[in-house]
């Protein structure tokens, strides 16, 4: 997948240091309006990197869980935010610790199969983390939260997911990398929201079996005192000059309000019923 990254060039959006006030719905909803101006070919494709203060991710099939109001208020008594994202995928947390990027890509010119959009997201994190030797591995961490078949895991620790959104003709790949922090702790509380909103029912759906030790962040995995910052420096170095830093467009902007009240009525869809939606 090396020649997808070889594009000339490429946007550069940073939104890692937006704070607590960043909504993670925003996220969602920008990555579907890039997909949009990529698809077009009005823009080049889009490497965006994104932060959130402690918010849980829930995919769709966890919107179903059969006990979901006792698992969303286990999330609020941890001091925990929740939404429902528009890609693939199940629970994932996000945090101060937690780098999300998203690969924004064209199916304007020639289709790519979701296994490309996946292994291009997988070529682009070798190439930043190389400097750091790890033998990284992807394949489905069994016990992981989220688990999926292009997880990347070191010595059978997981430490990012994949999932992918297609519209308009432009790819979303998005990958949450645990930078800092306790793999494992994060993963205890997605085996807690899980034990929470199931409470032991039967479901059609299989959900994961969280084993927190299957789980780590990068600064574990290397013994070293990572930073995000110093991940954004990596992934600079490993695509070069052809990354160029950029903003939102004004007509961007502008889709990017109707696609945010998109997700505002996505997350009312999944939690009004219950009285949770915030």
């Amino acid at each position: 997948m090396m020649d997808v990254l070889n594009e000339s060039k490429w946007r550069w959006i940073d939104q890692t240091t937006l704070g607590p006030s960043f909504d993670a719905k925003a996220s969602f909803a920008i990555d579907d309006c890039l997909c949009e101006s990529v698809g077009k070919g009005i823009s080049p494709p889009v490497i965006r990197g994104w932060v959130h203060d402690q918010t849980i991710s829930l995919g769709i099939q966890d919107t179903r869980l059969p006990h979901l109001k006792c698992g969303l208020e286990l999330l609020t008594e941890r001091g925990y935010r929740y939404i429902a994202r528009s890609s693939g995928g199940l629970a994932v947390v996000l945090d101060q610790g937690v780098l999300n990027l998203s690969l924004i890509l064209s199916e304007k010119e020639r289709h790519l199969s979701i296994d490309e959009g996946f292994e291009a997201m997988v070529a682009l994190i070798r190439k930043m983390l190389a400097p750091y030797q790890l033998p990284i591995e992807d394949g489905e961490i069994v016990g992981s939260y989220c688990p999926g078949r292009f997880d990347l895991s070191v010595h059978g620790k997981k430490f990012a997911g994949i999932s992918q959104r297609r519209l308009r003709k432009g790819i979303a790949v998005q990958i949450y990398l645990c930078v800092t922090g306790s793999g494992g702790e994060r993963a205890k509380l997605i085996r807690d929201f899980y034990r929470a909103a199931m409470n032991g029912a039967e479901t059609k759906f299989t959900y994961p079996t969280i084993q927190p030790e299957v789980m780590a962040s990068l600064s574990e995995l290397t013994g070293k005192a990572l930073s995000i910052p110093q991940l954004l420096k990596n992934l600079h170095e490993a695509m070069g000059a052809k990354l160029v830093s950029s903003s939102l467009t004004a007509d961007e902007a502008e889709r990017f309000a109707t696609d945010y009240a998109r997700m505002v009525e996505r997350n009312r869809k999944a939690f009004e019923k219950i009285g949770h939606f915030k």
